[in-house]
């Protein structure tokens, strides 16, 4: 993992291409309450709007692709006038307005029409790197399609029409790989104010030090070392670093290791010692200092609030 984009890969989870088959006949009004951190939303075929709580409505148009910062709840609709006819739940439930449960297709599908198809991947992503991630994306964030299309997209509609083995499997693959394609292009934008860390990994000095940072977290890190294996002076380098990514390269690189301790804290059983060495602090003492100052919590209480399924975030860290 060299980077908190390439680490959200290894933290989400697909939920899988809800209505992935799904015949939309207008009218047609999608209100989803599932809660999802993040979920992600394009047309195979046909147009849509998408309106978070509080939001304007965005057009979403074949290829275009949506992501939706969660939990707040979100409409899909074929007009942003048009009442939610459906609400999906936690668990692909689906019920009525009025609370009556939806046991087969909806109203609003028909398997024998096939204008309108809205693919949806939803994502529970965990853990204090992927929160870098998340902290950096407004409520909703649209990419409109490419002029040369989006390869990822185009596996996924050939997919979409197979019924064979292993099916789902490989969507969730897919679907995996268009979030992070997805995310970069957004990153690329300019109305996305893309996060200090994320712009930085662009800079040739600023870049090779950040690579080296997550890539081996444990090593005994300097400004000096840092400075040399980027190939620039130590003064000149601390000054670039924090210039771009906004905070000094020790700062960093410290609240960096506690997301890592954070994560295996919070995934593992490892020892709060054993942990210490793996993201570069000389024993547990050593680390539980530093996660108290950065997070407010000692490495012990955080573990027993992220097993009670609540965890607290490294807001500062998101840069």
């Amino acid at each position: 993992m060299d980077d908190a984009l390439s680490g959200l890969l290894h933290e989400v989870r697909p939920q899988g291409a809800l209505f992935d088959q799904s015949a939309l006949n207008p009218p047609w009004s999608l209100r989803f309450l599932e809660r999802t951190p993040l979920a992600l939303l394009t047309m195979v075929s046909g147009t849509a709007w998408v309106t978070p709580d509080g939001s304007e409505p965005v057009p979403l148009r074949p290829g275009d692709i949506v992501l939706v910062r969660g939990p707040e709840p979100y409409t899909v609709s074929d007009d942003p006038g048009t009442a939610p006819l459906a609400l999906v739940h936690e668990g692909d439930r689906c019920t009525t307005p009025d609370g009556r449960l939806i046991l087969g297709d909806m109203p609003m599908c028909s398997p024998e029409r096939q204008e309108i198809v809205l693919l949806k991947g939803t994502y529970q992503v965990r853990g204090s790197v992927s929160q870098r991630v998340l902290d950096a994306l407004p409520p909703i964030a649209r990419v409109p399609a490419a002029a040369e299309g989006c390869p990822p997209l185009g596996m996924i509609s050939l997919e979409i029409a197979r019924d064979v083995p292993g099916r789902q499997v490989v969507l969730d693959r897919l679907l995996d790989l268009l979030l992070v394609t997805t995310l970069r292009d957004w990153f690329e934008r300019p109305e996305a104010q893309a996060p200090a860390w994320y712009r930085a990994h662009g800079d040739p000095t600023v870049g090779r030090a950040l690579r080296l940072i997550h890539g081996d977290p444990a090593r005994p890190w300097t400004v000096a070392a840092l400075a040399s294996e980027a190939g620039a002076s130590r003064a000149r380098f601390a000054q670039r670093f924090s210039e771009l990514v906004g905070q000094p390269p020790m700062t960093y690189l410290t609240e960096w290791r506690i997301c890592l301790a954070a994560d295996l804290l919070a995934r593992t059983d490892d020892t709060v010692e054993a942990v210490s060495r793996q993201v570069g602090y000389s024993n547990a003492y050593a680390l539980s200092v530093a996660f108290k100052r950065t997070m407010g919590i000692r490495p012990s209480e955080h573990r027993a609030i992220a097993r009670a399924g609540e965890l607290p975030v490294l807001a500062s860290a998101a840069g």
